[in-house]
């Protein structure tokens, strides 16, 4: 039994303006303005039908994420390198024959939004890893389990700072009249404790919380010293976890409970609701 397999793929938002953070002004696209979306899983949107390209290993990009909800939305001409499994470093370099994301960019794209730094940390690899092993002891059945979740030494977060900072650095250069949105991660636990679909114990999901709020606090920072806008998902998904009885999450397959998309993963609601987010503080809502 491999209940962890490594990537299954198999409400109203109320005060939705102080979801976002924008210290620039609010940006207007015309019909076909160019939009490149990047980022990991979270923005590529694994486990939602359908897939963009025909063969979607390895990035298993979703015409339901929230990239292309948005450009629908907006008529926005979009070009989606959102990869799962990327890392900052598969922005800034290749990914075997995949280029670097930020060569998607050219001078007249006017929108980038970008969801990255959680596998920099391991975060979600380390959720996974714990919950195997976390439903092994619960249920006596063995499995390959992948490494559970540690903190992050702080150097490492020291260091993705760093690499994100030279991410918006190299928007700027490569799309100087580009909106530059960074859109954090959705919350993948409840504030406190788990459930059934989190088989964890208390210590890895409060580390799992800690390496959650400091990619966060990162990813804020980082867009502030650039004058770019921050959709804050890690706030407004907070009860939308995937314990919650209306997720925007999945959680861990168990015994006669698979889950129909990919492990601590955002689902179509919780795309939607990054898709709505964006969209109003693009329109100045």
């Amino acid at each position: 039994m491999r209940p962890h397999a490594r990537l299954v793929v198999a409400t109203a938002l109320l005060g939705l303006g102080a979801c976002v953070m924008a210290p620039t002004s609010t940006a207007s696209f015309e019909a076909g303005a160019k939009y490149v979306a990047m980022g990991s899983s979270f923005a590529a949107g694994p486990g939602i039908p359908d897939y963009y390209e025909a063969t979607p290993a390895p990035c298993y990009r979703s015409t339901q994420n929230y990239a292309h909800q948005l450009a629908a939305r907006l008529e926005l001409a979009l070009t989606d390198v959102s990869c799962s499994g990327a890392t900052t470093a598969h922005l800034t370099g290749p990914r075997g024959t995949i280029p670097p994301q930020l060569d998607a960019l050219t001078p007249d794209t006017k929108l980038v939004t970008i969801t990255i730094g959680g596998n920099d940390l391991g975060y979600i690899g380390g959720l996974s890893g714990a919950s195997c092993a976390g439903l092994q002891k619960e249920t006596g059945v063995d499995g390959d389990c992948s490494p559970p979740v540690t903190l992050p030494a702080e150097k490492t977060f020291t260091d993705l700072a760093a690499r994100m900072d030279a991410i918006a650095k190299e928007v700027r250069r490569r799309a100087p009249e580009a909106k530059l949105v960074f859109v954090e991660y959705l919350a993948v636990l409840p504030e406190t404790g788990t459930c059934a679909a989190t088989p964890l114990d208390e210590i890895a999901a409060d580390g799992a919380r800690y390496t959650a709020r400091r990619l966060a606090q990162i990813t804020r920072e980082v867009a502030g010293a650039h004058g770019a806008s921050v959709v804050t998902a890690s706030e407004f998904s907070k009860g939308h976890d995937a314990c919650s009885a209306e997720p925007w999450m999945h959680g861990y397959p168990r015994p006669g409970a698979p889950v129909s998309g990919a492990m601590y993963h955002p689902n179509a609601a919780g795309m939607t609701a990054v898709a709505d987010a964006l969209e109003a503080l693009l329109r100045g809502r």
